[in-house]
């Protein structure tokens, strides 16, 4: 391994902790309550209610629902919000706070969803497809703030009414746009605000049009703002901006100077009493053809450990050296308090789109396992140098299918079997780490190579959710092979000597998948261990479709984003909606269903209009439990819908 694969040193003990900040330990939720996007700043997806339970879950009923935008805002067509509504509420001293379809920020009843107040747009004009992951709450006891952002501006507003906080940044906004690089057209992202000793903790994302069709981009930043001034405290580069800084020699030829992306455009986590934040960074421009940017590339595709206080790094490991596979860290890494061979470690665990679950020392970035370097695929497109190691974790095991043989397509009959060989033949099947191929000439060649897990996991934005009474991470993810076909650049819309010209999924014969089930799953993982303790599939997949039905096949998963939660007795998992990005036709679904979580038992499942868009939260407001998450699809309008029971 070189040195700049090494873990790298700590700095000091982290300040003490503010008066009323909550802890960052993997201990779930409190008092009912949800208080963040992932439930806590540790990440963990988890409240010990019951109300709700296996002897009760039959009766599990729709409470209310609450549309995306609301009523008395007239929608012209040019503000028609996207039904891919990716909003998760939270629930903070008996209000519901979240973002709606136009990113305006709202409160409203816990047990009606009838509304509070919604933010008032402003000087910031209003437009469609505005939605992001959540909104986040501060107070210190007397002041009370839900920390939002639309378009350019994070927004402070009084919790209470809405109204703006006209003390923080500029008239109660800050310009997230002001101070970025040039290359930068403006500030975006879908993350959810991160909220750690009285700093709102911010990333950023740029478009997948400049990660396809350019070299160059705007380099990634996280940075961290005053909750009560919106002054900026600290910036955080994850490429490193200058000759000499730590990183810099991972890129020949100072191909940082140019290079783009490797951002955090997902969510975070921390510790409050260690005073770190956890940050899962991504590839860099562009994603599957790296010959301009040589090297493995730090700090893309990593998990880095920063200082709250300074933003200075603490430790860092790459999950991915020299990224051409899209592989970014796609989820908040989970902090979780283990008990390893006797031996108590504040542990933090990064699951991954390739289907991997990384635990280290959260303190000092030591891998609980060992983590081995293997040899790996080289590269034959020219220019291209594919890393000769990646990293593979000895435990705990993957929790989905890693590359692809012959002996993974389907085989349901006969027929359908020789068909999936007769497809996967015009490709190149591999193990994973593979890198895309040249189409090869003549009516027998090759037309790609087969990446599994595909680009949208394994485990994607959505996450997994941590039991910290069991040690236990249940982890959803989907089985989704991808084509790169990776074509010569086109001169007048590229400057890549290299591009992927298909990176779509593969659908098998007949419009089935490809490879055999599940093709949606979650897996329960024992972290004390290391070992893997049931896996289930989620949903009922493609088994009612004209080829197959008549064998009368249980359960298949479906291959969609999915979202789970873990409660003292029950797993929530909802099912993607063909909606979201990243899935082919026929692939999502609308099931919401609830698993046994120490046996991975089915106990109950219902279909709704559309699938899910948003990760599900849970609550207890006045004596009954709320599980709560977004739908939306093609031809259903985005909404919020909670279930109780009656």
């Amino acid at each position: 391994m070189t040195a700049s694969r090494r873990l790298c040193g700590m700095c000091a003990a982290a300040a003490l902790v503010g008066a009323i900040a909550v802890q960052g330990r993997a201990s779930g939720t409190n008092d009912g309550q949800w208080r963040m996007y992932s439930a806590d700043n540790a990440a963990t997806k988890y409240s010990p209610l019951d109300q709700i339970n296996r002897t009760n879950i039959g009766q599990l009923t729709v409470a209310w629902r609450r549309p995306q935008t609301p009523a008395d805002i007239p929608l012209s067509p040019a503000l028609r919000p996207n039904n891919n509504y990716r909003s998760t509420p939270i629930m903070v001293d008996g209000v519901v706070y979240a973002s709606n379809g136009l990113g305006l920020a709202e409160a409203f009843d816990p047990a009606t969803g009838a509304t509070i107040w919604v933010q008032k747009p402003g000087d910031d004009p209003l437009r469609g497809s505005a939605s992001v992951r959540s909104v986040a709450y501060w107070t210190d006891g007397k002041e009370h703030r839900v920390l939002s952002y639309r378009n350019q501006y994070l927004y402070a507003l009084d919790a209470n009414t809405g109204d703006v906080i006209s003390s923080f940044g500029t008239g109660g906004r800050v310009d997230l746009s002001a101070g970025l690089d040039p290359r930068a057209r403006s500030w975006r992202w879908s993350g959810a605000p991160l909220i750690v000793r009285d700093m709102a903790v911010i990333g950023s994302a740029m478009t997948d049009q400049d990660f396809a069709t350019k070299m160059e981009g705007a380099p990634g930043v996280v940075r961290a703002f005053d909750v009560r001034t919106g002054a900026l405290r600290w910036t955080w580069n994850p490429i490193p901006q200058a000759a000499g800084e730590a990183g810099a020699d991972t890129w020949e030829n100072e191909s940082w100077a140019y290079t783009g992306a490797a951002n955090v455009w997902s969510s975070m986590s921390a510790d409050e009493e260690l005073g770190y934040v956890y940050l899962p960074t991504t590839s860099a421009t562009s994603d599957y053809y790296g010959g301009h940017r040589l090297g493995d590339n730090l700090f893309s595709t990593s998990v880095v450990c920063l200082d709250v206080t300074t933003g200075k790094r603490v430790w860092h490991f790459q999950t991915v050296h020299h990224d051409i596979f899209d592989y970014d860290n796609p989820a908040a890494p989970i902090l979780v308090d283990l008990t390893v061979e006797g031996r108590r470690i504040k542990a933090v665990v990064q699951v991954t789109k390739q289907a991997f679950a990384y635990v280290f020392d959260r303190v000092t970035g030591k891998p609980v396992w060992p983590i081995q370097e293997r040899p790996v695929p080289s590269a034959t497109v020219p220019g291209e140098r594919a890393s000769r190691t990646q990293p593979f974790p000895t435990k705990p095991p993957a929790f989905d299918r890693q590359g692809i043989t012959e002996d993974d397509l389907i085989d349901f009959t006969p027929e359908l079997r020789a068909e999936a060989l007769a497809i996967a033949r015009t490709y190149v099947l591999a193990p994973m780490f593979t890198p895309g191929s040249l189409p090869e000439p003549g009516p027998d060649g090759k037309q790609g190579t087969i990446q599994m897990p595909g680009t949208v996991g394994g485990a994607d934005w959505t996450g997994a959710a941590f039991d910290p009474e069991t040690g236990r991470l249940y982890v959803p993810s989907m089985t989704g092979p991808i084509a790169q076909n990776v074509m010569p650049g086109n001169a007048e819309s590229s400057n890549l000597r290299y591009r992927v010209s298909n990176n779509t999924r593969v659908v098998g014969p007949r419009g089935l998948p490809l490879v055999k089930p599940p093709y949606g799953r979650i897996t329960a993982l024992d972290l004390n261990r290391g070992e893997k303790v049931w896996t289930a599939p989620n949903g009922d997949g493609p088994r009612n479709h004209p080829a197959i039905a008549h064998l009368k096949l249980g359960p298949l998963g479906n291959a969609s984003r999915s979202g789970v939660i873990a409660t003292k007795t029950l797993i929530f998992a909802t099912v993607g909606d063909q909606i979201n990005v990243g899935t082919p036709p026929g692939f999502g679904g609308k099931q919401f269903s609830a698993f046994d979580k120490r046996t991975g038992e089915l106990l109950w499942t219902t279909d709704l209009e559309a699938g899910a868009t948003g990760a599900p939260m849970t609550y207890m407001h006045r004596g009954k439990q709320y599980v709560v998450f977004a739908i939306g699809g093609q031809q259903h309008t985005a909404e919020f819908v909670a279930f109780a029971l009656p």
